[in-house]
């Protein structure tokens, strides 16, 4: 009273609003417990609660505090504070009834008080939400849960500098991972765990003020405990999904953690999103879910369709990196990292920019896992210093290495013909130029060339072969054909389909079956396309090479049928290829018959098998040639000695020798020419229709390359010299031809 009489003499008004505020806060504590002088938002407060909980709000009551609160939005701040000390003595008392009524007067304030004040009222509503939390009642916790959830939708006017969520994330994560006795409990709990780390995300990932959220600290607490509830879809037992609960809601803890897992990659950016993928990471090793990796594949699928488009390649560079980790993991682990890999690249653009890098690592790790492949075989059981896992799982790393090449060959699917080209070409660079015999990386060469030639083939099957100068430049011809491949079969034969899909410019390979004599060419519908001067240019620079590699192939000891067979399409599909060539045609007969005469009794020593094996190669190979050549008298001369050997030698031709259990002779007739193809009579037949008989008849010689001396020799076919020259005649130009012949004699002239 004092006070007031002063007050009352006072004329500086700063003086006056401050006297009047104290007598206020003395005046609301002397005559707190008297209802009549009472402050009124006290009383309005109080009169929303019934005598009897189950009663419920009083509506016309709240309809009067509201009203009083969107009046006057200073006093919603003691509002708050009232209605969180209230609700504190229930929650102290156990009249949960109170609880509830006070939560829904709450939430009525939220949605109708809209204005810049609310961030006081906030702090109160907070404050009352974590007391539900903090409580070990389910019912409380998941009260506490919805009005947080209310409150996260309403978009506030004004930032707030001062909020943190710091609790709400453990608790929520806490409440996710709930394990109760009771199923139908449980999942309550955890579907009001992920309803609040959905409210924590779009409360708080919008808002510039709230960048902590994408913290470590937090999002290895949200992703986790998403990742754990989407994990529970096949482990949610049979009678929770037949309860009452499950047919009145459609939303499972393992449906809605997915819905909220999307919605936050669909809101992480450039600098954000490694902070979700990295505790997906973890999460999976964890959780042992690369092996087997059903749930992996199901997760990082679902982050490559979710994320913005532009950063796809990310996710593949924090993949790359982590499996750069479990680099001495065992391979199943590996294995299941890499099929995550495969599935990835089924979006073109997540290879990004660094297309080499991505392949020299899986290169890399391909080499990695060559090494211990030798170093198992090396190994006893009875070494200390061996790993356990690579005496318990022979044959996972072969499994691996095969896991890796088909992710070579998904992400070459995803990539444009001339970064194949590149490709290509950066595998056969990691080929080796030599191999010590006897030393000791011999066997680590070995079978890494192999996985290299697999690597490259299957990049070659996604790459659509247009001309042959591109397909074969020196770059990928050269380390293709290197004499050093012609040493193991295995990476000789793997030479050359390597070599027939790049010629496979019209799909022709998969219509050409195995090694048999086709009576009618014209029933495999085999497709063909005028030669290019381009095309040409590339034949007469690299066919001797190519014709050196198929005529080697069928000298070597260890070949078999799988051998013969690529040799024959080989030849194959470089006549149909380059059919309007002719002196690619005649190159290729000559070869044939090279073929031939080394099957019967050439330089070296061949056992029967091969020498009958190789008779019928040239014999399928010259019948389908002089089909497609439609010429009437080669053909009639193939088909006489095809009819002569099927009577009298059928050990010659590919259906009797390409059977399981083939009749050979001890050794082949010498002085039969009804059984051979002869080159004279070839040369003849096709000069009477203008071929060139005259390089027919001249026996093939192979170019040779030494690359273990210090000089390189290199035979010259001279015939297969030709070019014209124009000479003047009067005021007309002629065409002529130049051989070498005729250049020599101009020159000893």
């Amino acid at each position: 009273m004092q006070s007031l009489m002063c007050l009352s003499y006072s004329s500086d008004p700063l003086e006056l609003y401050v006297g009047w505020n104290e007598c206020d806060i003395v005046f609301e504590g002397v005559c707190s417990c008297f209802r009549a002088f009472r402050p009124r938002y006290k009383v309005l407060v109080d009169s929303i609660f019934p005598e009897d909980p189950r009663e419920g709000l009083v509506k016309s009551n709240m309809e009067k505090l509201t009203f009083y609160a969107v009046s006057a939005p200073e006093k919603l701040d003691r509002i708050g504070r009232y209605l969180s000390e209230r609700l504190s003595r229930n929650v102290a008392r156990r009249r949960y009834g109170y609880v509830f009524i006070a939560m829904e007067a709450l939430d009525q304030l939220l949605m109708a008080c809209h204005s810049q004040r609310i961030n006081l009222f906030v702090e109160s509503f907070t404050n009352m939400v974590t007391k539900l939390l903090e409580s070990n009642e389910p019912e409380l916790q998941i009260l506490g849960t919805n009005s947080f959830v209310k409150f996260a939708n309403i978009e506030e006017d004004t930032p707030c500098y001062h909020r943190r969520y710091d609790f709400f994330v453990s608790k929520f994560s806490s409440m996710c991972h709930s394990n109760c006795d009771n199923e139908e409990v449980n999942m309550k709990i955890r579907l009001a765990g992920i309803r609040g780390l959905q409210g924590v995300v779009r409360k708080t990932v919008n808002d510039e003020l709230q960048a902590t959220i994408w913290n470590p600290q937090h999002m290895n607490k949200i992703v986790p405990s998403l990742l754990f509830n989407m994990q529970q879809t096949e482990e949610e037992p049979r009678n929770l999904r037949a309860s009452t609960l499950a047919e009145n809601e459609s939303e499972r803890p393992s449906s809605l953690a997915e819905v909220c897992f999307r919605e936050l990659l669909s809101r992480a950016g450039y600098g954000t999103l490694k902070s979700i993928i990295m505790p997906t990471l973890n999460h999976m090793d964890n959780h042992s879910h690369w092996d087997p990796n059903a749930f992996a594949l199901r997760s990082f699928k679902i982050i490559m369709y979710s994320i913005q488009p532009q950063l796809l390649h990310l996710v593949l560079q924090q993949l790359l990196t982590h499996l750069d980790k479990h680099a001495e993991s065992r391979p199943p682990i590996r294995a299941g990292l890499i099929r995550v890999l495969s599935e990835t690249v089924s979006i073109p653009a997540s290879i990004g920019p660094s297309v080499l890098e991505v392949f020299n690592t899986l290169l890399k790790h391909l080499r990695f896992s060559v090494d211990l492949t030798v170093q198992e075989r090396k190994s006893e059981i009875t070494d200390s210093n061996c790993k356990s896992w690579q005496l318990n799982e022979k044959g996972e790393e072969s499994k691996f290495q095969d896991v890796v090449i088909d992710t070579i060959g998904s992400f070459a699917s995803i990539l444009p013909d001339y970064q194949c080209s590149e490709v290509m070409m950066f595998i056969l660079g990691k080929m080796p130029l030599s191999i010590e015999e006897k030393g000791s990386q011999y066997e680590e060469s070995k079978i890494f060339q192999v996985m290299l030639l697999r690597s490259l083939l299957k990049v070659s099957q996604e790459f659509s072969t247009t001309n042959l100068s591109t397909t074969l430049s020196n770059s990928i011809l050269g380390p293709l054909l290197s004499s050093t491949l012609l040493e193991e079969p295995e990476i000789h034969l793997l030479s050359l389909v390597v070599l027939q899909s790049l010629l496979d410019r019209h799909h022709n390979l998969e219509r050409l079956g195995h090694v048999r004599i086709i009576p009618d060419v014209s029933s495999l519908k085999l497709r063909t396309e005028k030669c290019t001067k381009q095309d040409a240019a590339v034949m007469r620079k690299h066919g001797q090479q190519i014709y050196r590699q198929l005529y080697q192939s069928c000298n070597q000891e260890d070949t078999d049928r799988r051998h013969f067979n690529a040799l024959y399409k080989t030849l194959v599909l470089l006549a149909l290829e380059l059919s309007s060539e002719e002196s690619v045609l005649v190159d290729l007969l000559r070869l044939a018959l090279a073929m031939q005469e080394a099957a019967q009794g050439g330089e070296r020593h061949l056992s029967i098998y091969n020498q009958c094996a190789m008779h019928a190669v040239v014999a399928s190979f010259l019948n389908l040639l002089s089909q497609c050549m439609s010429v009437t008298p080669f053909q009639q001369h193939v088909n006489k000695v095809i009819e002569t050997r099927a009577s009298d030698a059928p050990f010659l031709l590919p259906e009797e020798v390409f059977r399981d259990e083939p009749r050979l002779p001890r050794k082949l007739p010498r002085e039969c020419k009804a059984l051979l193809f002869l080159p004279s009579v070839i040369a003849e037949t096709l000069q009477s229709c203008a071929y060139n008989g005259e390089r027919i008849s001249v026996p093939y010689e192979p170019m040779t390359d030494d690359h273990e001396g210090h000089s390189h020799r290199r035979s010259l076919d001279t015939t297969s010299i030709q070019f014209e020259v124009e000479v003047r005649e009067d005021n007309g130009y002629k065409a002529e031809e130049v051989t070498f012949e005729s250049l020599k004699n101009v020159i000893g002239g």
